[in-house]
């Protein structure tokens, strides 16, 4: 997961990436950078670290230029590099330098063909780079007609990809993968004697600004913006909505929307959806808790509708320190301990001598569950249970969001009842898939179908195979050993 912006006006734009990129850092707190297009220049920034630390005053004075693309990188398991943060370029055709949310499925072998047969030399690991070239080789087959590059390049590259890319001397461009499977979103802004557009990966970059929504980009469409202040929508190949249903449940902003639904209201529709079932299947259970409390923060809204439906009263319990990382992706269990301590301080008056109930939007590792339970008990609560906005994580994410081997899920060849005991939490309550979909869905969305494979297995692209999973598994092993 990460986030991507871009913007082309008539106006320097440096300062509005380096907006979008804090109001998108929840997307990615490793690497940041940007890239602008100052007449026949590229001046690029980019280096590890949140916005605020890699952009200082004399940077953002040096990135000039009214075309520019931004991204901030997730921490991952792999390199720690300066090298791998994004944006990428390449010099011919015209100049590209791109940005890139998702992963490519089919790395390897492009990276394979383009050494053997296009003659390009990749520098680094990131698809994000094997990306660029593909887009640079297709854009130069089809003799500079950069909407038909992108058409045979979506043809070429398998897995989940939302790309931001400017075009020396031409403009921005942004397009997604037949299954839209990452957000990307575009808009337009009075500003200057043209209009401004921009592209990003969630509605509230662009309404922080003042831009206003033009809609999402279509899967299989590409969005091309020109510095004259024309721009063009165009579906280029079939297209296959499924989008990552993740990002309603923990990715992305309350406040964004993605397809046209409210991820604020999914969030409340998943507290009913669980409330309703918590009072159906465990009444007695519903009846004995006292206080419902969410484990900061993106459950506190669900947390507030399950405590309406079960009719029980909503506290914080948990003062939250905002500089630490998202503990499941580090690599090493007893840094995800001390992390979880770190991170997460009970209020102990909230938890003596009662009945808890414990709102969280997923379990993955089940470390952080275990640990809070283990410290909400050292409170003095009496029972603590413990709700999950989504079901069971079992299965690998491939679609840009990077998460343990499966055999690291808390959740991996055990049934409910087995997970609860190793949490060793009173009761606990999982969302069912059905109910998580019909959460999101609505009537008067543009998406019905989603992406769900790391809950059911089922990988949408339909090209996922059981000896790339493999290979994945021992990848990430391999880099947790490093």
């Amino acid at each position: 997961m990460c986030g991507i912006v871009g913007i082309v006006g008539d106006e320097p734009v440096t300062l509005d990436l380096y907006n979008a990129l804090t109001v998108l850092q929840h997307r990615g707190q490793d690497a940041a950078g940007i890239a602008t297009a100052d007449g026949r220049q590229f001046n690029i920034r980019k280096n590890d670290g949140l916005v605020r630390e890699v952009f200082k005053q004399s940077h953002i004075e040096k990135l000039t230029g009214s075309l520019g693309i931004g991204h901030v990188r997730y921490p991952t398991a792999g390199s720690n590099s300066a090298a791998e943060a994004q944006p990428f370029y390449v010099n011919s055709p015209y100049g590209i330098a791109l940005v890139h949310n998702g992963t490519i499925n089919n790395s390897a072998d492009l990276t394979e063909r383009m050494f053997d047969r296009d003659y390009r030399h990749l520098n680094t690991t990131s698809d994000s780079e094997v990306l660029v070239n593909v887009l640079a080789h297709e854009v130069t087959q089809c003799q500079g007609n950069i909407l038909n590059g992108v058409k045979n390049l979506m043809g070429k590259v398998d897995g989940a990809y939302s790309v931001v890319a400017m075009i020396m001397g031409k403009g921005l461009l942004a397009f997604r993968d037949p299954f839209g499977i990452r957000p990307l979103i575009c808009g337009f802004r009075e500003s200057g004697k043209i209009i401004q557009y921009m592209a990003a990966s969630e509605s509230v970059a662009l309404t922080s600004l003042g831009f206003t929504i033009i809609g999402d980009i279509p899967p299989g469409s590409a969005f091309f913006a020109t510095e004259d202040g024309e721009y063009k929508l165009v579906q280029l190949v079939k297209a296959k909505p499924h989008p990552c249903i993740f990002e309603y449940v923990y990715l992305a902003r309350p406040d964004s929307l993605i397809e046209n639904i409210s991820v604020y209201k999914s969030r409340l529709r998943m507290g009913e959806k669980l409330g309703e079932r918590i009072n159906e299947l465990f009444p007695d259970h519903s009846s004995d808790i006292d206080v419902v409390i969410p484990i900061p923060e993106t459950s506190r809204t669900t947390a507030i509708t399950l405590a309406a439906t079960i009719k029980r009263p909503l506290r914080e319990g948990f003062v939250k320190n905002r500089y630490i990382g998202r503990t499941f992706i580090m690599p090493e269990q007893s840094q995800r301990l001390a992390g979880v301590r770190q991170k997460l301080s009970p209020m102990d008056l909230e938890f003596r001598d009662k009945n808890v109930l414990l709102v969280d939007d997923s379990i993955v590792r089940g470390t952080t569950s275990i640990e809070i339970v283990r410290m909400v008990r050292e409170c003095g609560a009496n029972k603590v249970y413990l709700a999950s906005a989504a079901p069971p994580i079992r299965y690998p994410n491939v679609y840009g969001i990077d998460m343990p081997s499966p055999s690291e899920f808390i959740a991996h060849e055990r049934t409910e009842e087995e997970i609860r005991k190793v949490i060793g939490c009173d009761a606990l309550y999982y969302q069912t898939l059905p109910d998580l979909i019909d959460s999101v869905r609505y009537d008067g969305s543009k998406a019905t179908k989603f992406d769900t494979s790391i809950f059911d297995g089922n990988y949408v692209t339909g090209t996922v195979t059981g000896e790339y999973l493999a290979r994945l598994e021992k990848e990430r092993k391999n880099s947790n050993r490093t």
